[in-house]
C-alpha cells in the first residue's frame, strides 16, 4: 500500500503544479481563464476534449457495467464512439467558425449572438440548465472520487471526495481553461495507458484467445453474450437502444462543444478529430473489456461493481502500478470536474454577470468573481454527492441526459439549419429539460427506456416545429450567408 500512496500522492502533486505553472496565463483576463485565448496546441485541446467527456464513468462506472452484464455493455461503447465522432464531423467546424465569427466565449453566449437575442432569454435560460445540471454532474463525480479513494485506502468515502474535489479546486481556480486543458491532456494519456495495460495482462491471465469465452463462460453464460441474455423489449430498448442512445448526448454537452470554440481555427479541427477518435477508440472498449476480464477473477469476490477496476489492476500487477490505476482512475474524475466547474462558473460570471448585470467590469475582478463562485458550485455539488445514493454510472447518464436533450438538439439545428428561431431554441431547451426530469423521476417511464431518448426526440421536435411557426427568413439568412455556413 505504501508504493500506491507515494505513486497517487505523486500524481496530485504533478496537479498542483500544474495549476501553479499556468496561474499568471489564466489571471490575465476572463476570456482567458474561460478559453485559454484560443491559443492552446491542438493535442492538448484533442486530449483535453477527451478527458473532460468521458469522466469518472470511464474507469468506474462502465467497467462495473461490464463487470456486470459481461460484454453486452459493447452498446453503450458503440454509442459514445458514433456520438463523438458525430460531434467532430458535425459540431466542431460550423461551431468554431460562428462562434469565432461573434466572438462568443460560452454556449450562451453563442445561442443569444447567433439569434440576435436582445431579451436575453436564450442566455439566461440556458445558463440557469447549465448550472443544475452540471451541479449534479460534478456530484457524480466526487461520488466517484470517493469510491475510488475508500476502496484503496480505506478512509472514508466523503474523506474521498473531499481530498479529490480540494486538489480540482485548487487549479481550476488557479490556471482556469489552460490549467484544466494541460491537466486534461496528461489525464487523458494516464487513463489510456492504464487501461490498454490492465486488458493486455488481464486477457494473458485467462489464457488469450482461447480462454477468455471459456472461463467467463464458466462464470456467468450470460455475459458472453451481446444480448446479455435479454430479450424482448428488455433487449432492443433497454440494452441496445438505450446504450446506442448515450451517443445523442454528445452535441448537447457545454463542457465538450466548448473545446471546439477554444480552437485556434477551424482548420484545425481534422487533426484534433483525429487525435481524440484515436483516444477514444482504445480507451472506450479497454475499459469495456476490463470488466469483462475480471470476471473470472472477481465475481463474488467484491460486492459493488464500480470498484473492478482497482480491485482487478490490484489482482494482476504490481503494486506501484496500481498507484498509476488509482491516478488514471482519480483522473477520470479530476478531467471532467475541472471542466464542468469552469463551464457552470462561466455560465454565471460571464453570461448572466458581465453581459447582463455589469458589462463595465474589471478584468481582474472578473477572474475573483469567477473563482468566488468556482468554490459556491463545488461546495454545492459536494453536499449533494453526500447524500448521493445512487450508483456513479447513472447519476452520470441522468447529468449527461438533460444537458443533452436541453441543447443537443437546439444546438444542431442552429448550426445546421437555417429557419432555426430563436423561440425554437427556447422551446427546445425546455421541453427537453422537463422531458428528463420528469421521465427520470416516473419509474414505469424509467424502467421502459432511457430518458435520453424521448428527451431528445421532444426537444427536437419543439425546436423544428416552433421555429417553423416563428420564422423570420431575411435575419437567418444573413447571419448564414456571412457565416460562410
Amino acid at each position: 500500500m505504501g508504493i500506491v500512496l507515494y505513486v497517487f500522492i505523486a500524481y496530485l502533486v504533478g496537479m498542483v503544479v500544474a495549476g501553479i505553472v499556468t496561474a499568471r496565463l489564466a489571471s490575465k483576463s476572463l476570456d482567458d481563464f474561460i478559453l485559454g485565448g484560443k491559443k492552446l496546441w491542438t493535442p492538448v485541446l484533442a486530449l483535453s476534449e477527451k478527458g473532460t467527456d468521458m469522466s469518472a464513468w470511464l474507469l468506474i462506472g462502465l467497467p462495473g457495467q461490464a463487470f456486470k452484464i459481461g460484454i453486452g455493455a459493447i452498446w453503450a461503447g458503440i454509442g459514445v464512439w458514433v456520438g463523438s465522432l458525430f460531434n467532430w464531423v458535425m459540431i466542431a467546424t460550423p461551431l468554431r467558425r460562428l462562434s469565432g465569427r461573434f466572438n462568443a466565449l460560452t454556449l450562451p453566449d453563442y445561442f443569444e449572438s447567433r439569434f440576435d437575442d436582445q431579451s436575453h432569454l436564450l442566455r439566461i435560460t440556458s445558463s440557469v440548465l447549465i448550472v443544475f445540471f452540471f451541479t449534479l454532474y460534478v456530484s457524480a463525480q466526487v461520488v466517484g472520487a470517493g469510491k475510488i479513494l475508500s476502496s484503496t485506502f480505506g478512509i472514508h468515502p466523503i474523506v474521498g471526495m473531499a481530498i479529490g474535489l480540494s486538489i480540482i479546486l485548487f487549479y481550476t481556480m488557479a490556471g482556469g481553461f489552460i490549467a484544466e486543458s494541460w491537466t486534461d491532456f496528461i489525464q487523458g494519456l494516464i487513463m489510456v495507458i492504464a487501461l490498454i495495460v490492465i486488458c493486455i495482462v488481464g486477457f494473458i491471465s485467462l489464457g488469450g484467445f482461447g480462454g477468455v469465452a471459456e472461463r467467463v463462460g464458466a462464470i456467468d453464460p450470460k455475459a458472453v453474450m451481446l444480448s446479455a441474455g435479454k430479450t424482448g423489449t428488455a433487449l432492443y430498448l433497454g440494452l441496445i437502444l438505450g446504450g446506442l442512445a448515450i451517443g445523442l448526448g454528445y452535441p448537447g454537452q457545454p463542457h465538450i462543444v466548448m473545446r471546439y470554440m477554444a480552437l485556434k481555427d477551424e482548420t484545425e479541427v481534422r487533426k484534433a478529430a483525429f487525435i481524440a477518435m484515436t483516444w477514444t477508440t482504445f480507451a472506450v472498449f479497454a475499459a469495456i473489456f476490463l470488466g469483462f476480464f475480471a470476471i473470472p477473477h472477481l465475481r463474488g469476490v467484491i460486492t459493488d461493481p464500480e470498484h473492478v477496476t482497482l480491485a482487478f489492476a490490484s489482482r494482476i500487477l504490481p503494486q506501484w502500478f496500481v498507484g498509476f490505476v488509482l491516478a488514471a482512475a482519480t483522473a477520470a474524475m479530476m478531467s471532467t470536474v475541472d471542466s464542468q466547474l469552469l463551464v457552470a462558473t462561466s455560465a454565471i460570471t460571464e453570461d448572466i454577470y458581465r453581459k447582463i448585470i455589469n458589462p463595465q467590469a474589471s478584468q481582474k475582478s472578473l477572474v475573483r468573481l469567477a473563482r468566488g463562485f468556482t468554490i459556491v458550485i463545488a461546495i454545492i455539488a459536494f453536499v449533494l454527492g453526500i447524500g448521493a445514493e445512487k450508483l456513479v454510472y447513472w447519476l452520470v447518464l441522468y447529468a449527461w441526459g438533460g444537458l443533452a436533450a436541453s441543447f443537443g438538439p437546439p444546438l444542431i439545428l442552429s448550426l445546421l439549419w437555417k429557419r432555426t428561431t430563436k423561440l425554437g431554441v427556447f422551446a427546445g431547451m425546455i421541453v427537453g429539460a422537463v422531458t428528463i426530469v420528469v421521465w427520470y423521476n416516473v419509474p414505469v417511464l424509467k424502467s421502459l427506456l432511457y430518458e435520453l431518448i424521448p428527451g431528445f426526440i421532444f426537444s427536437f421536435l419543439a425546436t423544428y416545429l416552433v421555429s417553423q411557426f416563428t420564422r423570420r427568413p431575411k435575419l437567418d439568412n444573413r447571419i448564414f450567408e456571412h457565416s460562410n455556413i
